[in-house]
Formats: structure tokens, sequence, C-alpha cells
């Protein structure tokens, strides 16, 4: 719900503020006063394109600001919005309400915000298509065209169809995606080929070689030492021999094993407690002397004795250069790119079983998508009646009692340009994303008058009243939604105008609804009523305000609506009776809907 909007530097408003309610709100005021401004700025919150323009004669920017609140919108819509909200990590106010600015500069440039981030203008599209809804004259003639009247029809039917459209697109997706594979494998089946046959040579080539993962990184390491074989060897048996003495040493020479074990008899022969406290530790330095003389005598043994090892690990290393070469820079690479490899030759077998076994499961899938489009289809050619019947009765509740809606739903032949079309009944029709019907809405505007189209057969105010009897039957399909009505009572008046007001009234019993109105009969059924007052300062400037009216500002109001008579005692006579009467009516309604 819209709780608040401010303006500022936007038309002939300097500086407003407005505060909206639950129900219906009535937005009037003279001619020029600004009350279209308050349907733009209301635009320009849903994302709509910046006009330089409408920046306000000598301001710098047009700043607009609007309160939101979701506590009484559906689930749907509620979730909708915390993933924008989500997304562009906006905050809620301390109240919960969340805030939406959009900024308009004198050279066209705009700005929007939300949540106190900045975001593109897209984003308050996003975040407003739940909760806004605004219908001026554009969204009027938006009316007439076949995509919006397939989506009122399915609004319409949603609990039916909207189940079956989203199975219908899933099918769709899998089937045009076998579709693309199967295309492809026939076009491409020479290339293919040729591909398959590198992929096996080169897969032939590694196995050939059979590396094993890491191997690259030890082959480098053993050449190294290898490299340095004779040196280490060395090493090894003169720190061996130190230890345990040279096998060719004469008697009188000895290693440091054998030394230490003197040591140690000589102290424990000693009668003396000092030097046998120190035998442990002579016990201690023998074990370790002899751990690391195994140590040796085992690495001494390890080390290789084969003179050619040192070419074996060079020309295995040379093997694995020539895959390192081809197909990635290590040997883990190369199997990594093996793998793959395999997975693409997998999948293109370009073989006439292959071909023959895609093009089965492209016609499985073909068979899924028709029946999932016939019922569907089936589904809406049984609510376009329920739909037409429903628009019908409340257009004869609005002054066009005579007026037949018919809604037509058609399938939708394929064009010569059409890539992927779909055989229903041995008839080639367009596969859409929604579907392979269009829907047309048509009018007979009174009795014995031919069906028209919606745009041929309806004048500006039969056009407004199609639009406002179809918004009330959709009523239900998006609880708590806000919606504004900018001259939805153009061309009307008389009795007209008070069915128009009384279901915009009804309207407001699940809706928050904003109107502008230039017609008392319609302003008489507000729940809050606020004027547009324009001032001008004697120098050519006009500046405008938005304000509350009370009870008997509204009769003064409805008054000077009545034709301007505000100053009379009949003017005001009338404007009372007719909110009376206005009254009358929704508690009467109120009471029945109960």
């Amino acid at each position: 719900m819209l709780t608040e909007i401010r303006i500022d530097g936007l038309g002939v408003i300097s500086t407003a503020t407005a505060q909206f309610h639950t129900g219906l709100t009535c937005l009037t005021g003279e001619t020029g006063a600004g009350k279209t401004m308050v349907v733009t700025s209301l635009h320009l919150l849903s994302g709509a394109r910046a006009d330089a323009g409408r920046v306000r004669l000598g301001a710098s920017r047009a700043v607009v600001e609007g309160r939101f609140t979701v506590e009484d919108a559906n689930d749907i819509a509620r979730a909708e919005v915390d993933q924008v909200l989500e997304a562009a990590a906006a905050e809620r106010d301390d109240d919960g309400s969340i805030i939406a600015i959009r900024t308009v500069g004198g050279d066209g440039r705009s700005r929007a915000h939300l949540g106190g981030r900045g975001v593109p203008a897209s984003v308050l599209a996003d975040f407003t298509a739940p909760l806004l809804t605004v219908h001026g004259q554009n969204d009027q003639l938006r009316l007439q065209r076949p995509e919006q009247q397939l989506s009122a029809l399915d609004r319409f039917a949603a609990d039916t169809v909207h189940p079956l459209l989203r199975r219908y697109r899933q099918q769709r997706r899998a089937w045009l995606d076998a579709r693309a594979k199967l295309l492809e494998r026939a076009s491409r089946g020479r290339e293919l080929a040729l591909e398959a046959d590198r992929l096996k040579h080169s897969l032939n080539e590694i196995d050939a070689i059979a590396p094993e993962p890491g191997e690259d990184i030890r082959i480098v390491e053993e050449v190294r030492r290898l490299s340095d074989l004779d040196s280490l060897r060395a090493a090894a048996a003169t720190a061996h021999d130190a230890l345990a003495g040279p096998a060719d040493a004469p008697e009188d020479s000895s290693g440091a094993l054998e030394s230490l074990g003197v040591a140690r008899a000589r102290i424990e022969a000693a009668d003396d407690p000092a030097l046998a406290a120190l035998t442990p530790r002579l016990a201690d330095a023998i074990a370790v002397v002899v751990d690391v003389t195994a140590d040796l005598s085992s690495y001494l043994s390890d080390l290789p004795s084969d003179p050619g090892a040192l070419d074996t690990l060079l020309t295995r290393q040379a093997e694995l250069k020539t895959l390192t070469r081809k197909y990635a820079p290590d040997i883990d690479g190369v199997l990594a790119w093996a793998q793959e490899a395999r997975s693409r030759l997998g999948s293109l077998d370009v073989s006439e079983e292959a071909l023959a076994e895609l093009a089965a499961e492209v016609d499985a899938a073909a068979e899924r998508v028709r029946g999932s489009a016939q019922k569907l289809s089936a589904a809406r050619m049984k609510a376009a009646g329920r739909l037409a019947a429903a628009v019908s009765a409340e257009l004869s509740g609005l002054a066009m009692g005579k007026a037949r809606l018919q809604v037509e739903v058609r399938q939708l032949r394929a064009g010569p340009q059409d890539s992927a079309p779909l055989v229903v009944d041995g008839q080639e029709l367009h596969a859409g994303p929604s579907g392979i019907d269009e829907v047309e809405f048509r009018l007979s505007a009174h009795s014995g008058a031919q069906s028209l189209p919606l745009g041929k057969s309806a004048s500006g105010g039969e056009l407004s009243r199609v639009m406002l009897a179809l918004e009330v039957v959709l009523a239900g399909s998006d609880h708590g939604a806000t919606m504004v009505f900018d001259e939805v009572d153009a061309g009307v008046g008389g009795r007209a105008a008070v069915e128009i007001g009384r279901r915009l009234a009804r309207l407001a019993r699940t809706h928050q609804v904003i109107v502008v109105t230039h017609l008392p009969q319609v302003a008489a059924f507000a729940d809050t009523h606020l004027v547009v007052d324009k001032s001008d300062d004697g120098k050519g400037a006009v500046d405008s305000r938005v304000r509350t009216l009370t009870n008997d500002e509204r009769v003064v109001e409805l008054a000077r609506m009545l034709a301007g008579l505000d100053d009379t005692e009949t003017g005001r006579a009338h404007a009372e009776e007719l909110l009376a009467t206005a009254r009358a009516e929704k508690a009467g309604a109120e009471v029945t809907a109960r």
C-alpha cells in the first residue's frame, strides 16, 4: 500500500505532500492545477522513463518520494518485494515501511533510490510491480494489445491456467533444447565427425602414454636426484664409514660406534658414582648412532645401481612433455582435458542410430508439449466465456447495458519465419512462451451492433469503462494492491458516472484505490478526498499544493465540481445530497458484502 508521497519541483508543484489511506481516495482540483502530476510522480516511482520537460521551471531537479507498506499485500507480492529488497541490499525504515525515491535533473538524467540504496530505475519497476498499478490513457491503449488481453484472461483463470502454463513452459524448454541438439547434429554431421576423429586420436595418444597424476613433478625430482647420484653415494658412504668404521679399515682404526662402546665399557668399569651417572647418556648416544647407521645403509642400498635408470626417466619425461605441449601445462591438466574430451566424444555420436534415437526423443518431447498446449488452450477457452459474461455484467452497471464483451481464444498459426512450429491436429501453430493461443477482446457497443476488436469499437469513455469493469472482475487475483486510475471517467457523466463511483468503491473494499477525477458523482464515494489547489503570485508563476479535505470542505469542493456552484446554497445542498446518497449506498453495499 502507498501511504505517503512527497513531490518537489514537478510541473506546477513546487512542494507537496499527500497522505494515503486504505479504501477509495479521490483527487480533484481545477483544470491545470496539477492533478496529473500526482499520477506522473507515481509513474516515475514505477520506473517510467524520465522526462526533463516535467521539471518545474526554475528548478534544478524534480524529486518524488513514496513510502510503501506490504502488510496488506498477498503472500506472492510480499515474497517478490522481499526478493527485490534483498537483491538491492535495501533496508526498511524503522516502522517497516520502504521508501522509494526518483530524481529527475533538468538535463534529463535521473537517479533512483530504494531503501536508502542507489538502484537502477528498473529495480523500482520490479519493486512497485506487485504493489502498484497505474491506469492512465496510455494504459487504456495497452488494453487493446493482444498480449495484454491474454494476460488478463490468464489472471482471471489463474488457479487453473497458471499451473498449466508453468508445465507447458517447462516442457517447451526441454523440447526446444532437444530439437536444437538434433538440428545441430544433422546440419553439422561432417564437422562433428571430424571433431570426433580428432578427439579419438588425441585420447589414443594420451592412453598410449598413460600418464599418472603428478607424474611429471615426481620425474623432475627423480632426475635431479639421479644426476647427483655419485656425490650422494659418496656422502652417504663416508658418513656410514665414520659411524660404523670402514669395512677394509686396519685393526687399529675404528668408527664412532666402536669408540662409544669403548667409552661406555671404561666408565662402567670405574668405581666412581660421578662417572657411572654418565652411562645412560652414552647409551642414548649409541642408540642414536645405531639408528643413523642403519638409515644410511638403507639409503645406500636404495640408490639405483642400474646405470641406465637416468636415461629411462629422461625418455619418460620426453613422452610426458609431448602431452603437456599439446593439451595442458601439466599432466594433471592433461588428464582433466582427457576427461572432458571423453564426455564431449560421447555427445558426438553422429551415427544413423544416434540420430534416429535423438529424433525419437524430440518427437516424444513435442508430443508432451502438444498435450500441455492443448490443455492450456482448453482451460483458456473455458474461462473466456466466464470472463466475457462477468465483464458484460459490469458494463451493464456502467450505463452500457446493451454492450457485450466477447473474449475469443484462437490458435495462432505459424508464420513462414517460425523457427519451431508445433503441429497440432495437422496444423502448424506458433508455440510461443505463453502457449499456442492468441486472445482478442471484441466489443458490441449496443444491441444489434457488430462485434469488433476493442480498439475499433470503443470510444475513449467506453474503453475506460471496459478497463474499469475488467479490473473489478479481476480484483480477486491481486488482493491488497494499490490501483491508480487517471481520468477513468473521461467522456462519461450522469448515471454512468454514479455507477463508476459505485464500482470504484466496491473495488476499494479489497484494494487501495486512488482516482483522479473531474466528476462529483465519483468523488462523492471517496473515503478520503484530496484536492489540488493552485495559486498565482501575480507574476505569472503558478504553484500547487495537495491537501486533505474535511467533511465541510468536501461539500464546497463537490459544489464547485457541480458546474461551479460552490458559493450557492443550491450547489451546497446538491453536494450534501450527493454525499449522503453515496454514503448510504456504500453502507448498504458493505452490509450485503458481509
